[in-house]
């Protein structure tokens, strides 16, 4: 393979640009854990992408201006990002027999960073292509960056402006990545990853709006928060902002990597414990935000209810969650970012945050009695990588008007899929239409007024409220015995004329 200067391909296809990447990983596979090696595969496309927005504005000055190399640098450092001397993907591919590849890339990684610190800072900084532990010892890392180098060197993996157009292939391809590690990633999965059709549903309930701030302090890989951005777009308006806190380094790196490719070059996304050390702060009190999304840990042990039990935001003041189980912390924390009027607030949260008893009831009970709570939404089991187990989403608003619940058991309307159940395009819509409209549906949702939840303890198990089982139908016992009778007869008579038949033939 060489390497390519020029765009020859005239079609762009997402599937086949999908398929590509997910065949890169071969190079890692059986010799890497997935955890570790979607980092590098998911820097390199990054790489990858920017080099040849870069390459492509440089060619298009380079008519322009001819050999006037200053005056073409000058324009290029007004782009959305800088790439420094020696950082294009082709001039690590130029490299790629050298025994020093992997600090090669490390450096130049570096240097991309350090170019662009208002966009890119800390990004790379977790991940390091000149690891042992991670991608083995010299000779064999050598040849595994080789061969990486060699699969982004595709020339399908042509990823100039001038060839994709406005086509957000990269976004599309980035995603799909990120989705297909997380199908691999069992358990771990969770850390980074929310099923895209539950993210989609989640900003339509949100439904964030123009001029709004949008936060999640469980970001993950920034998916979610895209969503919503994307939801904002889709009504004509750029005009939002975008705020997240991830814990893990790794996944605050791709979260970053996904803002950029996705265009949302302003996203205030830091990298730190929120339960323990909240980022996002004016005046040194938690910031405000008009749509609040979230899919926390689920029970999160040893989420730091003794780090927290003095808590200068006061965001427990409803009580301090069991430290075995950091669902109402996240919650907690959540509403304490909400903005005091006209805020929305979902979250995913597993089934027994609902019910169960305890300091978590006693919470619970104060944030129903508040009148916060606004929607409870089952969920079909499956949906979410590294857990079968069912989810619910919680919908809150400040200043809502009626004191009710609406129960939505959207827990059967589903696609089944290989490996993982699917919300399909009607099943978003009849959560939506029955979300706005707030309207009883029978054996699907119910409107419930909180004096009915104070009767039932504050327990909110959808079963109690929306009834989904189906009548059997009155059995006639006298005709189902007399059919049975009937039946009897026809065998002993069939049976008597087999006999007969075996005697005749002398068996």
């Amino acid at each position: 393979m060489t390497l390519f200067e020029d765009p020859t391909p005239t079609k762009v296809d997402q599937a086949e640009i999908n398929t590509i990447l997910w065949r890169a990983c071969d190079t890692f596979r059986g010799t890497v854990d997935p955890s570790e090696y979607k980092n590098y595969l998911l820097t390199m496309l990054f790489v990858k992408y920017i080099s040849d927005v870069w390459q492509d504005h440089y060619d298009d000055l380079k008519t322009q201006f001819g050999d006037d190399e200053e005056r073409i640098y000058r324009r290029l450092e007004r782009d959305r990002f800088v790439m420094p001397p020696g950082t294009l993907f082709k001039d690590l591919y130029r490299q790629r027999n050298a025994d020093n590849i992997g600090e090669i890339i490390d450096q130049a990684l570096l240097a991309i960073e350090d170019a662009n610190k208002s966009k890119l800072d800390k990004v790379f900084r977790n991940i390091s292509f000149n690891s042992e532990s991670a991608l083995g010892q010299t000779k064999e890392r050598n040849v595994r960056l080789k061969m990486l180098l060699d699969d982004f060197n595709n020339e399908k993996l042509n990823l100039r402006p001038s060839r994709i157009g406005n086509l957000d292939i990269i976004g599309n391809a980035y995603e799909y990545l990120i989705g297909k590690f997380a199908a691999n990633a069992g358990k771990k999965a969770g850390e980074f990853y929310t099923p895209p059709e539950v993210s989609e549903l989640m900003a339509r309930l949100a439904d964030p709006r123009p001029g709004e701030r949008i936060y999640d302090p469980t970001c993950g890989s920034g998916s979610l928060l895209i969503k919503c951005a994307q939801h904002v777009q889709r009504n004509g308006s750029s005009d939002f902002s975008i705020w997240g806190q991830e814990n893990n380094g790794s996944t605050y790196a791709l979260a970053r990597m996904n803002m950029f490719l996705h265009n949302v070059d302003a996203a205030h996304i830091e990298w730190g414990d929120t339960l323990r050390n909240p980022l996002h702060l004016e005046n040194d009190r938690l910031m405000k935000f008009e749509v609040v999304v979230a899919n926390p840990p689920f029970s999160l042990d040893k989420w730091g209810a003794d780090d927290v039990s003095t808590d200068r935001h006061n965001r427990f003041h409803r009580g301090l969650p069991p430290k075995g189980k950091g669902d109402y912390a996240f919650i907690s924390h959540k509403i304490a970012s909400m903005t005091e009027v006209g805020s929305r607030m979902v979250v995913v949260v597993p089934h027994g945050v609902l019910f169960r008893g305890g300091a978590e009831g006693k919470i619970r009970q104060k944030l129903i009695e508040e009148n916060l709570l606004d929607a409870v939404i089952g969920l079909p089991t499956n949906l979410f990588f590294g857990t079968g187990i069912p989810a619910a989403l919680l919908v809150f608003r400040q200043g809502k008007s009626s004191r009710d619940v609406l129960f939505i058991d959207a827990s059967q309307g589903f696609a089944v899929g290989k490996n993982q159940n699917n919300l399909r395009e009607d099943d978003l819509q009849r959560v939506i239409d029955t979300y706005k409209t707030r309207q009883d549906v029978e054996k699907y949702a119910r409107v419930v007024p909180l004096d009915e939840l104070s009767s039932n303890d504050f327990n909110l198990n959808i079963p109690r409220y929306v009834d989904t089982s189906e009548e059997q139908a009155e059995i006639d016992v006298a005709a189902l015995q007399l059919e049975i009778d009937a039946l009897e007869e026809e065998w002993t008579q069939a049976r008597a004329k087999m006999q007969g038949y075996i005697k005749e033939l002398g068996l």
